[in-house]
């Protein structure tokens, strides 16, 4: 056992330098481009080295490295992160495939790999405005051809230049790779084992699974949550971010009309009104308010109006492409936008920051209002912001957090994947193998002795639940081969003594139910808090007399005397029952009614017997008439089943049960609550509810007995 986890220790250091080394390759390729000034990168050849010898992970994890080392000279880098961990996943998959040992296959990989970095790729720049100048003699051709626009000669020449990059990764990989000798590369691939190491072509024979595999199942969980965290990881960053950005350019919009107002001689507006901006000082005024627009980079036009009756009247325009609004003294009529807010402007009243979207853009709008020295109001300094510019940044910035997150995501699920593999599914598969192998196994003690030596040797040490599944079978195994002769020897007296059994259980059928036992008398404890809680507050009090009480508390342990008719496959399956088997299920409460009511004749019809028929037959009806057997609602239900029905399923939640562990008491509620008019009469929720201090009581008093 020593020795094989000293190799495997070897093993790994040499794994861990091949995914430096790559790393490496891939940094020093990418800066030999950059020297030379070559319009391709070369950063991914020991990414592919490393994921087609060493496996998935290695290559991944030398792809996400190599973006995150680049990524500290040029921080974009780190963006394309994604791309060279898909990269990795991809040359890992396919060369085990046989892709790169036949033409058509290289073909195949180069173009894939370019369509991921080139082609992908290239949308990043595209979507988030920051084109370079990479390709531009190809792109400025394809453009002047006519035939491309802008964005598709961009595309295009992104995925010439990336097809001759992973022509050339390719066949340097390729290269290297077949210089490796088969040896060194076994010694390359990142392996844990918690065990003697197992080939994939032995494990592989096991794979039986009904459905899934488990290996598929724990990719499938990964992807599901890791999809989930990552959809609302990108959510809330986005609202925060959006929410973020419309308020500091509110505030950039704001700030900048109040410094464009103190700038303002509110004394002089008149005069620049009636001169038509003729009068001395204007031009200066007109200057400066040029100067404040210019160092608001987010500002997209500053302008000053004066708010009458008929309309805006201009008396600045700094920025328009609109001559005729240029000229001081031009009306200009509100919008609809602006209608709500007249009363305050014409009132010369600060307003609040207004977006508006018409005919003049997509705006965010701030106003302040400038005062003369008597204090009145004579015009606003209006400051627009573009809102489709802020889209686009905000759009730039989804682009980078999704390449950044997907990156790291993929990351995080390929370790986890990794470590799944050999901490849970290699296990599983070897001790699957075995046990699968002693199953087909004859009964020989040679054999079997044969087999315990085998298994002992996997070496199992996963320090979990694994590895005490694994010894237990060994200790299984192991009594298994001591005792064969016995129970060969023994086998006739035990077959008779299983059939002594077998009539001993007959005896027993109350209790064939696995789930039975303390159920009887917890349930008849809650129906006797139930009962005694509605009579308490009044509910139904023409029906709730003591004797019905007490018959109702009486007939609660016979609420389930159909299940004798059930078969023990489904009475005590473990798992989820099919449609066919809960058909066959459901019918306990029809064999139930018929049971007591042949009692109820054979005893002339006691009242105490008319209840547990009550509570047998109808205890599994809901209160929305969606229940079973006759799918009676409301109060049609019998009152006895209706306390019954909230007992039963609150003790079926709060107990272990042979498909599910006992919910916590709080969960257990919360579901009871949650069917409160709907599962169940709202009246018998309410006073469990009120009752749980006895409810707790009876819990604690049969603890031991769940």
């Amino acid at each position: 056992m020593i020795n094989i986890f000293k190799t495997g220790k070897s093993r790994g250091h040499v794994a861990v330098l091949f995914c430096i080394g790559g790393m490496v390759l891939n940094l020093i390729l990418n800066m030999a481009a950059k020297v030379f000034e070559l319009p391709i990168k070369l950063d991914t050849v020991g990414t592919v080295i490393t994921a087609v010898t060493g496996g998935y992970l290695p290559g991944v994890l030398v792809g996400f490295a190599t973006n995150l080392a680049e990524s500290i000279s040029d921080p974009s880098a780190l963006y394309y992160g994604v791309f060279n961990v898909l990269i990795a996943l991809f040359a890992s998959y396919l060369s085990k495939r046989g892709w790169l040992k036949k033409i058509g296959g290289i073909i195949g990989i180069i173009t894939l790999f370019a369509l991921i970095s080139g082609g992908l790729g290239s949308l990043i720049p595209l979507l988030t405005d920051s084109m370079g100048s990479e390709g531009s003699k190809i792109n400025a051709m394809l453009y002047n051809t006519g035939v491309f626009n802008k964005t598709t000669s961009y595309i295009t020449a992104s995925l010439i230049l990336d097809l001759l990059d992973k022509f050339i990764t390719v066949v340097l990989a390729l290269i290297v790779i077949r210089a490796i000798p088969k040896k060194i590369r076994s010694y390359t691939q990142l392996g844990w084992w918690l065990q003697s190491p197992v080939s994939e072509d032995e494990l592989g024979s096991v794979d039986k699974s009904r459905v899934l595999s488990l290996r598929v199942k724990v990719v499938t969980v990964l992807a599901v949550s890791m999809a989930s965290v990552t959809i609302a990881g990108i959510a809330i960053s986005m609202r925060l971010y959006h929410s973020t950005i419309i308020r500091d350019n509110t505030e950039l919009a704001l700030g900048t009309t109040k410094i464009a107002a103190n700038s303002l001689d509110g004394d002089r507006i008149e005069e620049y009104l009636s001169t038509g901006g003729t009068a001395e000082g204007y031009r200066e005024s007109q200057e400066t308010l040029e100067s404040i627009l210019a160092n608001s980079e987010k500002v997209s036009y500053l302008y000053v109006y004066q708010m009458k009756e008929d309309g805006f009247h201009v008396v600045f325009d700094v920025d328009t492409e609109d001559e005729a609004a240029d000229e001081t003294g031009t009306v200009i009529p509100y919008g609809e936008e602006f209608v709500p807010y007249l009363p305050q402007l014409l009132a010369g009243e600060e307003v609040e920051p207004i977006i508006t979207d018409d005919e003049y853009g997509h705006l965010l709008t701030a106003a302040t209002p400038v005062f003369d020295s008597e204090g009145k109001c004579v015009c606003y300094v209006i400051a627009d912001i573009d809102i489709e510019q802020l889209l686009a940044d905000e759009r730039g910035f989804l682009v980078e957090y999704i390449s950044l997150f997907l990156g790291f995501i993929i990351l995080v699920a390929t370790i986890g994947i990794w470590l799944t593999q050999y901490h849970v599914i290699y296990p599983i598969k070897s001790i699957t193998k075995f046990a699968d192998s002693f199953s087909n196994e004859d009964t020989s003690q040679e054999k079997l002795d044969d087999f315990i030596r085998m298994f002992r040797k996997l070496d199992i040490h996963t320090g979990d639940e694994v590895e005490l599944l694994y010894l237990t079978l060994c200790s299984m195994t192991l009594n298994q081969a001591e005792q064969t002769r016995s129970i060969r020897r023994l086998s006739e007296s035990t077959t008779k003594m299983q059939e002594g059994l077998i009539i001993t259980m007959a005896d027993l059928v109350e209790s064939r139910d696995s789930d039975t036992g303390a159920h009887v008398q917890k349930t008849a404890a809650y129906v006797r808090i139930i009962a005694e809680g509605l009579k308490r507050k009044g509910y139904y009090a023409e029906k709730l007399t003591p004797k019905f009480m007490a018959d109702v508390v009486r007939s609660a342990p016979l609420h389930d005397v159909g299940k004798i008719n059930i078969p023990d496959v489904v009475l005590n399956k473990p798992g989820k029952l099919t449609d066919e088997e809960y058909a066959i299920m459901k019918t306990h409460t029809t064999a139930g009614k018929k049971i007591m009511e042949h009692a109820i004749s054979t005893v002339e019809g006691d009242s105490y017997l008319k209840e547990a028929r009550n509570m047998a037959a109808y205890h599994h009806e809901r209160w929305d008439g969606k229940g079973y057997p006759e799918g009676l609602h409301g109060e049609v239900i019998p009152l006895s089943a209706r306390i019954m029905a909230v007992a039963d399923v609150f003790d079926a939640l709060a107990s272990p049960r042979v498909y599910k562990p006992a919910f916590p008491l709080e969960k257990a509620l919360a579901i009871l609550e949650e069917g409160k008019g709907t599962q169940f009469d709202p009246k018998c929720v309410e006073v469990f509810m009120d009752s749980l201090p006895q409810v707790k009581e009876v819990l604690r008093k049969y603890q031991q007995n769940v």
